[in-house]
């Protein structure tokens, strides 16, 4: 097999875990040509990726503009394997030997994502996300997570405010971690986020007392936030491309949940734990929740919190899972 198409999500934390099918094309098809078609956000992810020889950066145009661009730029030649993950038209009018397209069924039962991607290729069990990091990307987390205590990442920002657990929360779980007694004493605090997340990173780093606090907020591309994330001896976040980040990367996870449903995209991996708020989320309701500007978390309270991530730091022992240690 020679060329490879594999057509993939455009938010971050979907392309993450639909990375496992593509890890598993690379290893099984080695010297193949892949093309990764990707959105814009989550391209960055591809770029120390195995096997990936082409991406192609699918920027959203009115009227499904962007599906016919792929169509233009992928139509003149001939596939081996087209991969879609997204169910697109598009790929059913490429010249393919086989062809492998997600295709969701209605009223079908909540399925994680991660097993969505694997069914693609009839992988059973389906292989987990991966993130690729290079060696710049690994240079950099030495340079800003130097040696010293242990890290305790926190993300407390989401893509939409209705899944954001409340910052004053995150800040009181970072001191009761990190304070004297507690399962991490003497940590180190680093946040993180995007550009658009620098507010809730100041409303937490405000709220943490004692600890040393390392705000990376806005300073990090995709490859270097995952070889930091690598580095945590604990991350705790909302549901976003961070959580799935930092899980893929290994690192001890517990991803906070209410609105959306965990059983569909929660961490992945025997390190990833979730709690969540309220009864069963209906993945249906996320078009809707979506346009809120209040966050729906705020029944899920500290203690619950606490006892999650106290028990998986207890879990998950540095030696015994090949953490990085400072």
């Amino acid at each position: 097999m020679r060329r490879i198409l594999f057509i993939t999500a455009t938010r971050i934390g979907d392309a993450i875990l639909f990375s496992g099918p593509l890890a598993h094309l690379a290893r099984t098809h080695p010297g193949a040509q892949i093309t990764v078609a990707c959105g814009p956000l989550a391209a960055p992810l591809f770029r120390a990726a195995p096997g990936v020889s082409e991406i192609i950066v699918m920027a959203k145009r009115e009227r499904a503009g962007h599906w016919l661009d792929l169509w233009r730029r992928t139509a003149g030649r001939r596939w081996d394997l087209v991969v879609d993950l997204r169910g697109s038209l598009t790929s059913w009018a490429l010249r393919a030997g086989v062809r492998r397209v997600n295709r969701r069924k209605p009223g079908e039962a909540a399925r994680h994502r991660v097993a969505e991607a694997g069914a693609v290729l009839k992988l059973d069990p389906p292989p987990a996300p991966e993130v690729w990091i290079d060696a710049v990307a690994r240079a950099d987390a030495g340079r800003l997570l130097p040696p010293g205590a242990p890290i305790l990442a926190l993300a407390p920002a989401a893509s939409a405010p209705f899944k954001e657990w409340p910052a004053a929360r995150f800040a009181a779980l970072a001191n009761a971690l990190t304070g004297s007694g507690g399962a991490l004493e003497g940590a180190r605090v680093a946040l993180f986020g995007g550009p658009g997340d620098l507010a809730t990173s100041r409303a937490v780093s405000a709220g943490v007392t004692g600890a040393q606090v390392i705000d990376l907020t806005g300073q990090l591309d995709l490859v270097a936030a995952a070889a930091c994330l690598q580095r945590a001896r604990l991350f705790v976040g909302n549901d976003s491309g961070l959580m799935h980040m930092a899980a893929a990367a290994g690192a001890p996870v517990l991803g906070l949940f209410g609105p959306t449903d965990e059983r569909v995209y929660g961490p992945w991996g025997p390190n990833a734990r979730s709690v969540r708020s309220g009864g069963p989320a209906r993945e249906a309701d996320r078009g809707r929740l979506r346009h809120g500007q209040a966050s729906l978390m705020q029944g899920l309270e500290l203690a619950p919190v606490l006892a999650a991530a106290q028990a998986l730091i207890k879990q998950t022992a540095p030696l015994e899972r090949g953490q990085i240690i400072d």
